[in-house]
C-alpha cells in the first residue's frame, strides 16, 4: 500500500488590525487562490477581531505557514499615553538628558510651545557609577554597589520596565550588559530593555528616547503578541509568527516581543509596501500611495520603484512627539478617517475630526449607539454608498439616522441642507487628506503631477479623485481589494534587518579593514536574526552603506555599498559616490573636502517562501465581454445631484471602460467616478482612473 503524501502548509495569512476594522487576506499559492474578511476591531481584547476574521474566510490554522501581523497596538499606547510604569538607568550627571532634549523649537515663534512631556519622569531615573569614552574605552569601571541602589531605588517606584542607557555604551556595551544581568538576578519577570540592543548609534538624546519608547509599550505589546501566539497555537497553528515592522519588513514574534519599538507604524506600512508592488506590476514606479481607513489617513512617496524610508522619526507628530531613532518608512498621517466625527467650533466653523467614533459606538449609519456624524454618514447621505451593499451586505447602514443627525447637528445650525451639510464635511475631509499628501510630495520637492495616486483603505477610493483634483494628480490606481490592502502588502513583505554601528573616521584615512572587521560582526548577527526568521541562507540578501558626511557637518547622506569586502578602491568610490548624492539632494558639492565616515550601516533581507508575487494572482480575470451597470443612484457631487450608473467590480473584465460620474462596488470599497473621469482595469485587476479625462 503506498505511503499517504503528507503536504505541508503553504499557506500564508496576513491580519491587520486597524483602528475601526480589522482586515484579513489569505493566500495558497498551491491553490493560487486569495480570501479575504473584514471585522470591527474589538476592545479590549484586540484578538477576538483575529478570530472573527479567520472563522469569516474558513482557515484551517494547521495549513498556515507564514501569519503576518500589523498592528496600531505599539503607536497608540504611546499615543494614548497607556503604557507601562517605566524607570530608566543612566550614568551618573546624565539622568536629565532624557528630560533636557535639544534645543530646537519646531514652532520658534510660539510662546505657549511645549516639549513632549517625558515618558518617564524624574523621579524614576536612576543614575549608576560608571563610564565609558566615544572610543568604548572603560574611564571608570561599573559600581555593582551603584546598579543595587538603582534598581532598589526603581522597584520601590513599583515600576513594571525598565530602559538601561549608559553614555557611549553603543561602542561598547559591556556596562549595559552587566546591568541587565543583575536586573535579571535582582528583579527576575521586570521588563529590561538595554539601550544598545535597540539602537548601537551615537545621539545621547535620541538613543534614550528610542529606548524608553521600548521599554514604555514593551510590557503591552509583549502580552498582547503572547496572547495571540498561545491563542494561535491552540487552533492547530505550527508555522512561523512574524510580525510588520516599521521599515518595510517583517520579523519573528519572539524579537517583536524584545523590540516592540519596530513596530511602531508596522499597519500602515504595509499598505505601502503592497503600493510600490502594484506600481511595479503596472509599469508604473512612481506613485503616491493614500490609505483611508476609519480612523486615520496616511501618505507616503514612493519613487523609482522604493519607499523612502527615514532614520529619525517622532512618535505622536514632528512637533511634540517622541524621537525615535530606527528606519521607518516615512509616512505623513492625519487623523481623518471614515469614523472622524464632523463638529462646529465656538466661533461657528465646521470641523472634521481629528476624534473619531472609532469601531465602537462607530458612525451614526451603523446602529451600534452612535451620535455624532461622521464622514461615512455623509458619504451615505450623498449617495456614495449603498445602505444594504456596505461590507458585501453583511452590515447594513441606517440613512435615516445618518439624515437626521447630520440635520440636528451640523445642517440646522448652520442654515444649510442636509446634502449641502454633508457635502462641506466631506469638503473638509478632502482639504485635510490633501494637506498629508502635499506634505509627502510638494514639501520635500516632488511635483505631484509626476505621480499616480495609489488609493486603499475602506475610504481611500472613494476621496481619491477629490485629492487628486486637488493637487492636480492625472491619475488614480484602485488595487484589487483596497479595503485589506494593508493585509494583502504583507504578502508581498520579506524579512528585514537594520543594524547600525557609529565609526566616526575620515574616510580617506581609516584602514579598510577596520570597516571589515564592523561589516562582519554585523553580518554575523543579521543572519542570525534572519535564521530565527527561520528563512535559508539561499533567501539572503546583505546590503551594506556608509552614512557620510563632509567635515563640520551635522547630519549625514547613507551611500551604498557594493558586494564584497571593502577595500580602499571602494572607499573611493564611496566617496565620489557622495559628492553627487549630497549635489542631488542639495545642488552643490564640495569634492576638495573632507568626508568623515559617521555610521556603518546593514540591511538583511530575507525572501519568505510562498510569497503573493503578481497581482493577477488575487482573482481570475473574468473574459472580455460588455459590461452593463447593475443599477442607477443619484450621488451627490460638487455641482450638485447626478444620476449614476452602479457597476458591481467583480463583474469587470480586463479591458472594461467606465466613464463618470459612476459608482464601482465591491465588497469592502466603494470607487467614485467623478463627471469627467475614465477608468480602465487592467490585467493585474486594478482601476486605472484618468481624472476628467476629456475635459
Amino acid at each position: 500500500m503506498p505511503a499517504l503524501e503528507v503536504r505541508a502548509p503553504q499557506m500564508r495569512v496576513a491580519v491587520d488590525i486597524g483602528g475601526t476594522f480589522t482586515d484579513l487576506v489569505a493566500y495558497d499559492p498551491g491553490q493560487a487562490r486569495v480570501r479575504f474578511a473584514k471585522s470591527l476591531t474589538s476592545y479590549p481584547r484586540l484578538s477576538d477581531a483575529v478570530f472573527a476574521c479567520l472563522e469569516q474566510a474558513e482557515i484551517d490554522l494547521a495549513e498556515v505557514r507564514h501569519f503576518m501581523h500589523g498592528s496600531t497596538i505599539a503607536i497608540n499606547t504611546v499615543i494614548q499615553r497607556s503604557g507601562a510604569r517605566a524607570g530608566l538607568i543612566t550614568t551618573r550627571g546624565f539622568r536629565h538628558v532624557y528630560a533636557i532634549g535639544r534645543g530646537d523649537r519646531p514652532r520658534a515663534y510660539d510662546l505657549l510651545f511645549d516639549k513632549p512631556v517625558p515618558l518617564v519622569p524624574a523621579d524614576r531615573i536612576a543614575e549608576v557609577d560608571e563610564r565609558m569614552d566615544a572610543r568604548g574605552e572603560v574611564v571608570r569601571a561599573l559600581d555593582d554597589g551603584s546598579v543595587i541602589a538603582a534598581i532598589d531605588l526603581l522597584m520601590e517606584q513599583k515600576i513594571e520596565s525598565v530602559a538601561v542607557v549608559l553614555l557611549h555604551a553603543y561602542r561598547n556595551p559591556a556596562h549595559e550588559r552587566r546591568i541587565g544581568a543583575m536586573i535579571a538576578a535582582r528583579a527576575p519577570g521586570l521588563h529590561v530593555t538595554l539601550g544598545h540592543e535597540i539602537l548601537r548609534e551615537f545621539r545621547e538624546y535620541e538613543r534614550t528616547s528610542t529606548a524608553v519608547l521600548n521599554a514604555y509599550v514593551g510590557p503591552v505589546v509583549s502580552d498582547y503578541v503572547a496572547e495571540l501566539d498561545a491563542r494561535l497555537r491552540d487552533q492547530g497553528f505550527a508555522g512561523h509568527f512574524m510580525i510588520m515592522q516599521s521599515n518595510g519588513g517583517t520579523m519573528s514574534a519572539g524579537l517583536a516581543r524584545a523590540r516592540p519599538v519596530s513596530m511602531m507604524e508596522s499597519g500602515p506600512v504595509a499598505g505601502v509596501i503592497g503600493a510600490a508592488r502594484l506600481g511595479q506590476a503596472l509599469g508604473i514606479s512612481d506613485v503616491i500611495s493614500f490609505d483611508m481607513g476609519g480612523t486615520t489617513a496616511k501618505a507616503s512617496l514612493i519613487e523609482k520603484g522604493e519607499a523612502r524610508t527615514v532614520s529619525f522619526y517622532h512618535i505622536g507628530g514632528a512637533e511634540t512627539g517622541h524621537p525615535m531613532m530606527l528606519p521607518v518608512v516615512d509616512i505623513v498621517e492625519v487623523g481623518t478617517g471614515g469614523g472622524s466625527i464632523a463638529w462646529i467650533d465656538a466661533a461657528g466653523g465646521l470641523k472634521v475630526g481629528p476624534l473619531s467614533a472609532g469601531a465602537a459606538p462607530g458612525p451614526v449609519c451603523y446602529g451600534l449607539g452612535g451620535e455624532e456624524p461622521t464622514i461615512t454618514d455623509a458619504n451615505l447621505v450623498l449617495g456614495r454608498l449603498d445602505p444594504a451593499h456596505f461590507l458585501g451586505g453583511r452590515m447594513r447602514l441606517d440613512v435615516e439616522a445618518a439624515r437626521r443627525a447630520i440635520g440636528t447637528r451640523i445642517a440646522g445650525p448652520l442654515g444649510l441642507g442636509i446634502e449641502r451639510a454633508a457635502f462641506g464635511i466631506v469638503r473638509i475631509a478632502d482639504a485635510r487628506m490633501s494637506l498629508a499628501v502635499r506634505e509627502v510630495s510638494l514639501a520635500k520637492g516632488h511635483d505631484p503631477r509626476d505621480f499616480a495616486l495609489v488609493a486603499s483603505g475602506g475610504g481611500g477610493p472613494l476621496h481619491a479623485g477629490a485629492i487628486a483634483r486637488e493637487l492636480s494628480v492625472p491619475r488614480v490606481i484602485v488595487p484589487e481589494l483596497p479595503g485589506t490592502f494593508s493585509a494583502l502588502g504583507m504578502l508581498m513583505t520579506d524579512a528585514r534587518h537594520d543594524l547600525v554601528r557609529t565609526r566616526i573616521a575620515d574616510i580617506g584615512r581609516i584602514e579598510p579593514g577596520e570597516i571589515a572587521a564592523v561589516f562582519a560582526e554585523m553580518i554575523a548577527e543579521a543572519t542570525g536574526l534572519l535564521a530565527r526568521d527561520g528563512i535559508g541562507g539561499q533567501d539572503w540578501r546583505i546590503v551594506p552603506a556608509l552614512d557620510l558626511r563632509y567635515l563640520g557637518q551635522e547630519y549625514t547622506l547613507p551611500v551604498p555599498l557594493g558586494d564584497g569586502a571593502p577595500d580602499a578602491a571602494m572607499l573611493a568610490g564611496a566617496r565620489a559616490r557622495f559628492d553627487e548624492l549630497h549635489h542631488a539632494r542639495y545642488r552643490h558639492a564640495a569634492p576638495d573636502e573632507a568626508v568623515e565616515i559617521v555610521n556603518v550601516r546593514l540591511t538583511a533581507f530575507g525572501k519568505v517562501a510562498g510569497h503573493l508575487a503578481a497581482f493577477g494572482d488575487i482573482t481570475a480575470r473574468a473574459t472580455a465581454r460588455a459590461v452593463a451597470p447593475i443599477g442607477h443612484r443619484a450621488v451627490w457631487f460638487e455641482d450638485g445631484s447626478h444620476a449614476c450608473a452602479v457597476y458591481r467590480r467583480e463583474d469587470l473584465p480586463a479591458g472594461a471602460m467606465i466613464a463618470g460620474p459612476a459608482v464601482i462596488e465591491e465588497g469592502v470599497s466603494t470607487t467614485i467616478l467623478h463627471p469627467g473621469d475614465r477608468a480602465v482595469v487592467s490585467t493585474q485587476g486594478a482601476l486605472i482612473i484618468d481624472i476628467g479625462a476629456g475635459r
